[in-house]
């Protein structure tokens, strides 16, 4: 959507410049208005060369985010108005795109809104989760705790995430490895020997013959299977955005033999330190089983969620659609029941949370001791296979000799 720049007066007469980006010049207009400001000019922020094709990254990482909060909170608690805070933060912020998105945020307190809603305007920053948390902070006046335990809850979840990646990453990088060496040994290697063992015009031992026939029909096709990857990649994808293919894609994640078991322990500690965080901090429950369902992370258990909330709204407990789920273990179910009777849903949640996370860290030093003598073991008997028929027939002969 194009940029338009504006200069407009308040009602007392004081200058208000600014940009905002919008459908239209009448949109602008209209936003205006409804700010009740008097508007002076309108007009498109023409952009430049540079500014069109230019590669800065349009993306605010966990870290910094988490950095700004941390901070807000701790300027906000220390008294310093909100407008000053946010100058601070802008000064000092080295992400251009991160830095724009604060002048914005700036620009629109300025005028009147309140810190959520300038939030809300910037989404592909700050999530519904970030909103709503801020808004309830502000109205309960306790903004800078808030803020605070928003940071908390990214760093925890930020860990979390990279304990998986950690596990995920060393498999996927050593079995690609395993299959561009061995793709490289069949296509270059093998028909090497293969010209030599035609020359003996002799007959091949079977395993020779059957690595030299794998040989030559991955080299005259494999464009074939590269494009082939690439569509069935896409096609993947695609298919991964729509509801059903989302949900039958997650739900076969959750059924893997070995990594199954870890992403689900990883949803169900981000369910619960989600919610735990949400109700914690005075969010409504429907809301916060709202954010829940779409920050989870998989199909499965957004639908077991938005079961959840069906019944919560029907004034029934949220443990019983978990329990008919059979995602949730007995233990989880059992400690939300009675967290939910009890009045202590957050604390029983956090305690699950916690758990999990042990769980997973548990979970990451079994999977990489598992997975490496699995994946040794494999290169072993590929490249073993190979040398072997390779080097047979050349054993053969020296054995007639």
């Amino acid at each position: 959507m194009p940029t338009f720049k504006y200069a407009a007066k308040t009602q007392d007469a004081q200058n208000v410049l600014g940009k905002m980006v919008a459908d239209s010049e009448t949109a602008v207009i209209e936003e205006l208005r409804r700010r009740k400001l008097i508007i002076v000019s309108v007009s498109p922020l023409k952009e430049t060369m540079f500014a069109k094709f230019s590669f800065v990254r349009k993306k605010v990482s966990a870290d910094d985010l988490v950095i700004f909060s941390r901070q807000l909170a701790t300027m906000i608690e220390a008294g310093i108005p909100i407008l000053q805070a946010l100058d601070a933060l802008q000064e000092q912020m080295t992400q251009a795109y991160f830095k724009s998105v604060i002048a914005n945020v700036r620009d629109e307190i300025q005028i009147g809104s309140s810190l959520s809603v300038a939030f809300a305007k910037h989404s592909r920053v700050f999530d519904p989760l970030f909103t709503n948390m801020v808004r309830v902070g502000e109205t309960g006046g306790v903004l800078n705790t808030i803020l605070d335990r928003i940071a908390s809850y990214m760093e925890k979840s930020l860990r979390l995430k990279r304990k998986v990646k950690s596990a995920l990453i060393y498999p996927c990088v050593v079995i690609c490895m395993a299959i561009v060496i061995t793709t490289l040994l069949l296509v270059k290697v093998v028909p090497t020997f293969a010209s030599i063992y035609a020359s003996f015009g002799r007959e091949l031992p079977f395993m020779t013959q059957l690595l030299i026939n794998i040989s030559n029909t991955l080299k005259s096709q494999i464009h074939y299977h590269i494009a082939g990857l690439v569509v069935i990649s896409f096609i993947l994808s695609r298919w991964y955005r729509t509801e059903k293919g989302a949900l039958i894609i997650d739900r076969t994640k959750l059924r893997l033999p070995i990594f199954g078991e870890l992403l689900r322990k990883v949803a169900i500690s981000r369910f619960s330190r989600t919610l735990a965080t949400l109700v914690q901090s005075g969010v409504p429950i429907l809301e916060s089983l709202d954010i829940v369902g779409k920050s989870i992370g998989n199909k499965v258990l957004e639908v077991v969620v938005s079961e959840v909330k069906n019944n919560v709204r029907e004034g029934e407990s949220i443990a019983v659609p978990l329990v008919k789920s059979n995602v949730f273990p007995p233990m989880v179910t059992r400690m939300i029941a009675i967290g939910e009777k009890s009045g202590q849903l957050e604390k029983m949640l956090t305690k699950i949370a916690e758990f999990y996370d042990d769980q997973v860290d548990a979970a990451v030093a079994g999977l990489t001791s598992i997975i490496e003598p699995l994946i040794i073991g494999f290169l072993g008997i590929v490249v073993g296979f190979i040398v072997i028929a390779l080097f047979l027939p050349i054993l053969q002969i020296t054995q007639i000799i």
